[in-house]
């Protein structure tokens, strides 16, 4: 890796929750998640810092949170704010240098390696700016490369994780000392490892970085194929990724949690038939196309399967969308069988091509497919989704 590369990650601390707080200043200080109900499934998106001390944490079913913390206080989720919020931190960033990566609506990485200021000054000087200028507290890593970095900012965040407060944390690995930073952290804490792989690692006695870090490749790579060369690399430290710019989604889904389980077909295929007008209408704002449907179904006890099928040629027509995820569903559910969430996505994206398109007993080419996609987009948009309805929603299946 290159001596002179600086890389900074700056994650901003409990951002949905720091976007309430100026929405109602009567919140700080409080035990509060961003969320839904917890009578209707709904999950935290994000907790204040005292909530976390009753063990309240992201992705934590609502019900449970409430149970942790009698006390919580639940807010209604205001996406729009939170995207404001986040464009005003990243046209922030964009004042230091054009070289940032966001990965996140609230996460970024900078390349600084050719600003001249120390690492530290560059952190702090950021740092406050953010919280003077928007309001927001932000943690900050800076090393060598991308996943050092990343990993610099989680451990100062951990640092300071029993406190009330934000952790609004710096943390400066100098570029050399990469794999001793790493050496003494757990292996869970190595960005890429998963709950699945570090018990895998654990029944290998592997515990800490470090241990990984004197396993030979070839035996990670035998126990976890191309991810042992991935684990190995970061092991010891390794990040060769450069800052990209411009980034390209690969895929877009869409899914949705049921109140109460669903065991009635119609509903379900309804559902589906919804969640794919979705995505075509997102794809073709877009102008971008799929070669892959996929389907993800998760039953009552939390079992979660995905399943897909690669099409001949790519598209982003609703009713190709949900033909498609139709028959993926139906392989794999029994009728009365009761579903939790129902998820639709499409990947394998790229600009919209040229192609024919045999759709039931008439050829459409290209353009014309388009304007018809386009006007129904268009319609649903201005008076809903229920404004037409393909046809064969309505024959008996």
């Amino acid at each position: 890796m290159s001596k002179s590369k600086r890389i900074l990650h700056i994650d901003l601390d409990a951002f949905f929750c720091a976007v309430e707080e100026q929405r109602d200043p009567s919140l700080k200080g409080k035990p509060f998640a961003v969320g839904g109900s917890p009578e209707k499934r709904g999950v935290v998106a994000s907790c204040s810092y005292p909530a976390r001390k009753f063990g309240v944490h992201s992705a934590m079913p609502m019900a449970r949170a409430v149970q942790l913390c009698p006390p919580l206080i639940i807010v209604r989720s205001h996406y729009q704010a939170y995207r404001e919020a986040s464009k005003k931190v990243m046209d922030l960033l964009k004042q230091l240098t054009p070289q940032i990566e966001q990965i996140s609506i609230d996460e970024a990485f900078i390349d600084i390696s050719q600003i001249p200021e120390t690492s530290d000054r560059i952190a702090s000087n950021l740092q406050s700016k953010i919280g003077s200028k928007l309001g927001l507290p932000c943690s900050i890593g800076i090393a060598a490369n991308m996943l050092v970095a990343k990993m610099a900012t989680n451990y100062g965040k951990y640092r300071i994780r029993d406190s009330d407060l934000p952790p609004n944390a710096i943390h400066i690995v100098p570029s050399g000392m990469e794999i001793s930073f790493l050496a003494p952290l757990p292996v869970h804490a190595l960005w890429g490892v998963g709950p699945k792989t570090a018990t895998r690692l654990a029944e290998m006695k592997i515990e800490k970085i470090g241990d990984l870090a004197k396993v030979p490749q070839g035996i990670l790579i035998e126990h976890f194929g191309k991810m042992g060369y991935v684990l190995a690399q970061r092991a010891q430290g390794i990040d060769e990724r450069s800052i990209t710019t411009e980034h390209v989604a690969k895929s877009v889904s869409q899914e949705r949690t049921f109140a109460k389980d669903i065991r009635e077909k119609d509903p379900l295929l309804e559902t589906i038939q919804s969640l794919s007008d979705h995505l075509s209408r997102r794809l073709t704002k877009k102008h971008v196309q799929g070669t892959t449907i996929k389907i993800k179904l998760r039953w009552p006890d939390f079992t979660t399967i995905t399943r897909q099928v690669t099409l001949n040629q790519p598209t982003n027509n609703g009713q190709k969308i949900y033909d498609t995820a139709k028959k993926l569903f139906l392989a794999e559910w029994n009728p009365g069988q009761a579903v939790r969430l129902i998820g639709v996505g499409v990947t394998g994206l790229g600009p919209e091509q040229l192609y024919l398109w045999d759709y039931q007993y008439r050829k459409l080419d290209l353009e014309a497919e388009k304007r018809l996609n386009t006007a129904i987009v268009n319609l649903r948009e201005k008076f809903g989704d229920d404004a037409l309805q393909w046809g064969e929603k309505f024959k008996k299946d």
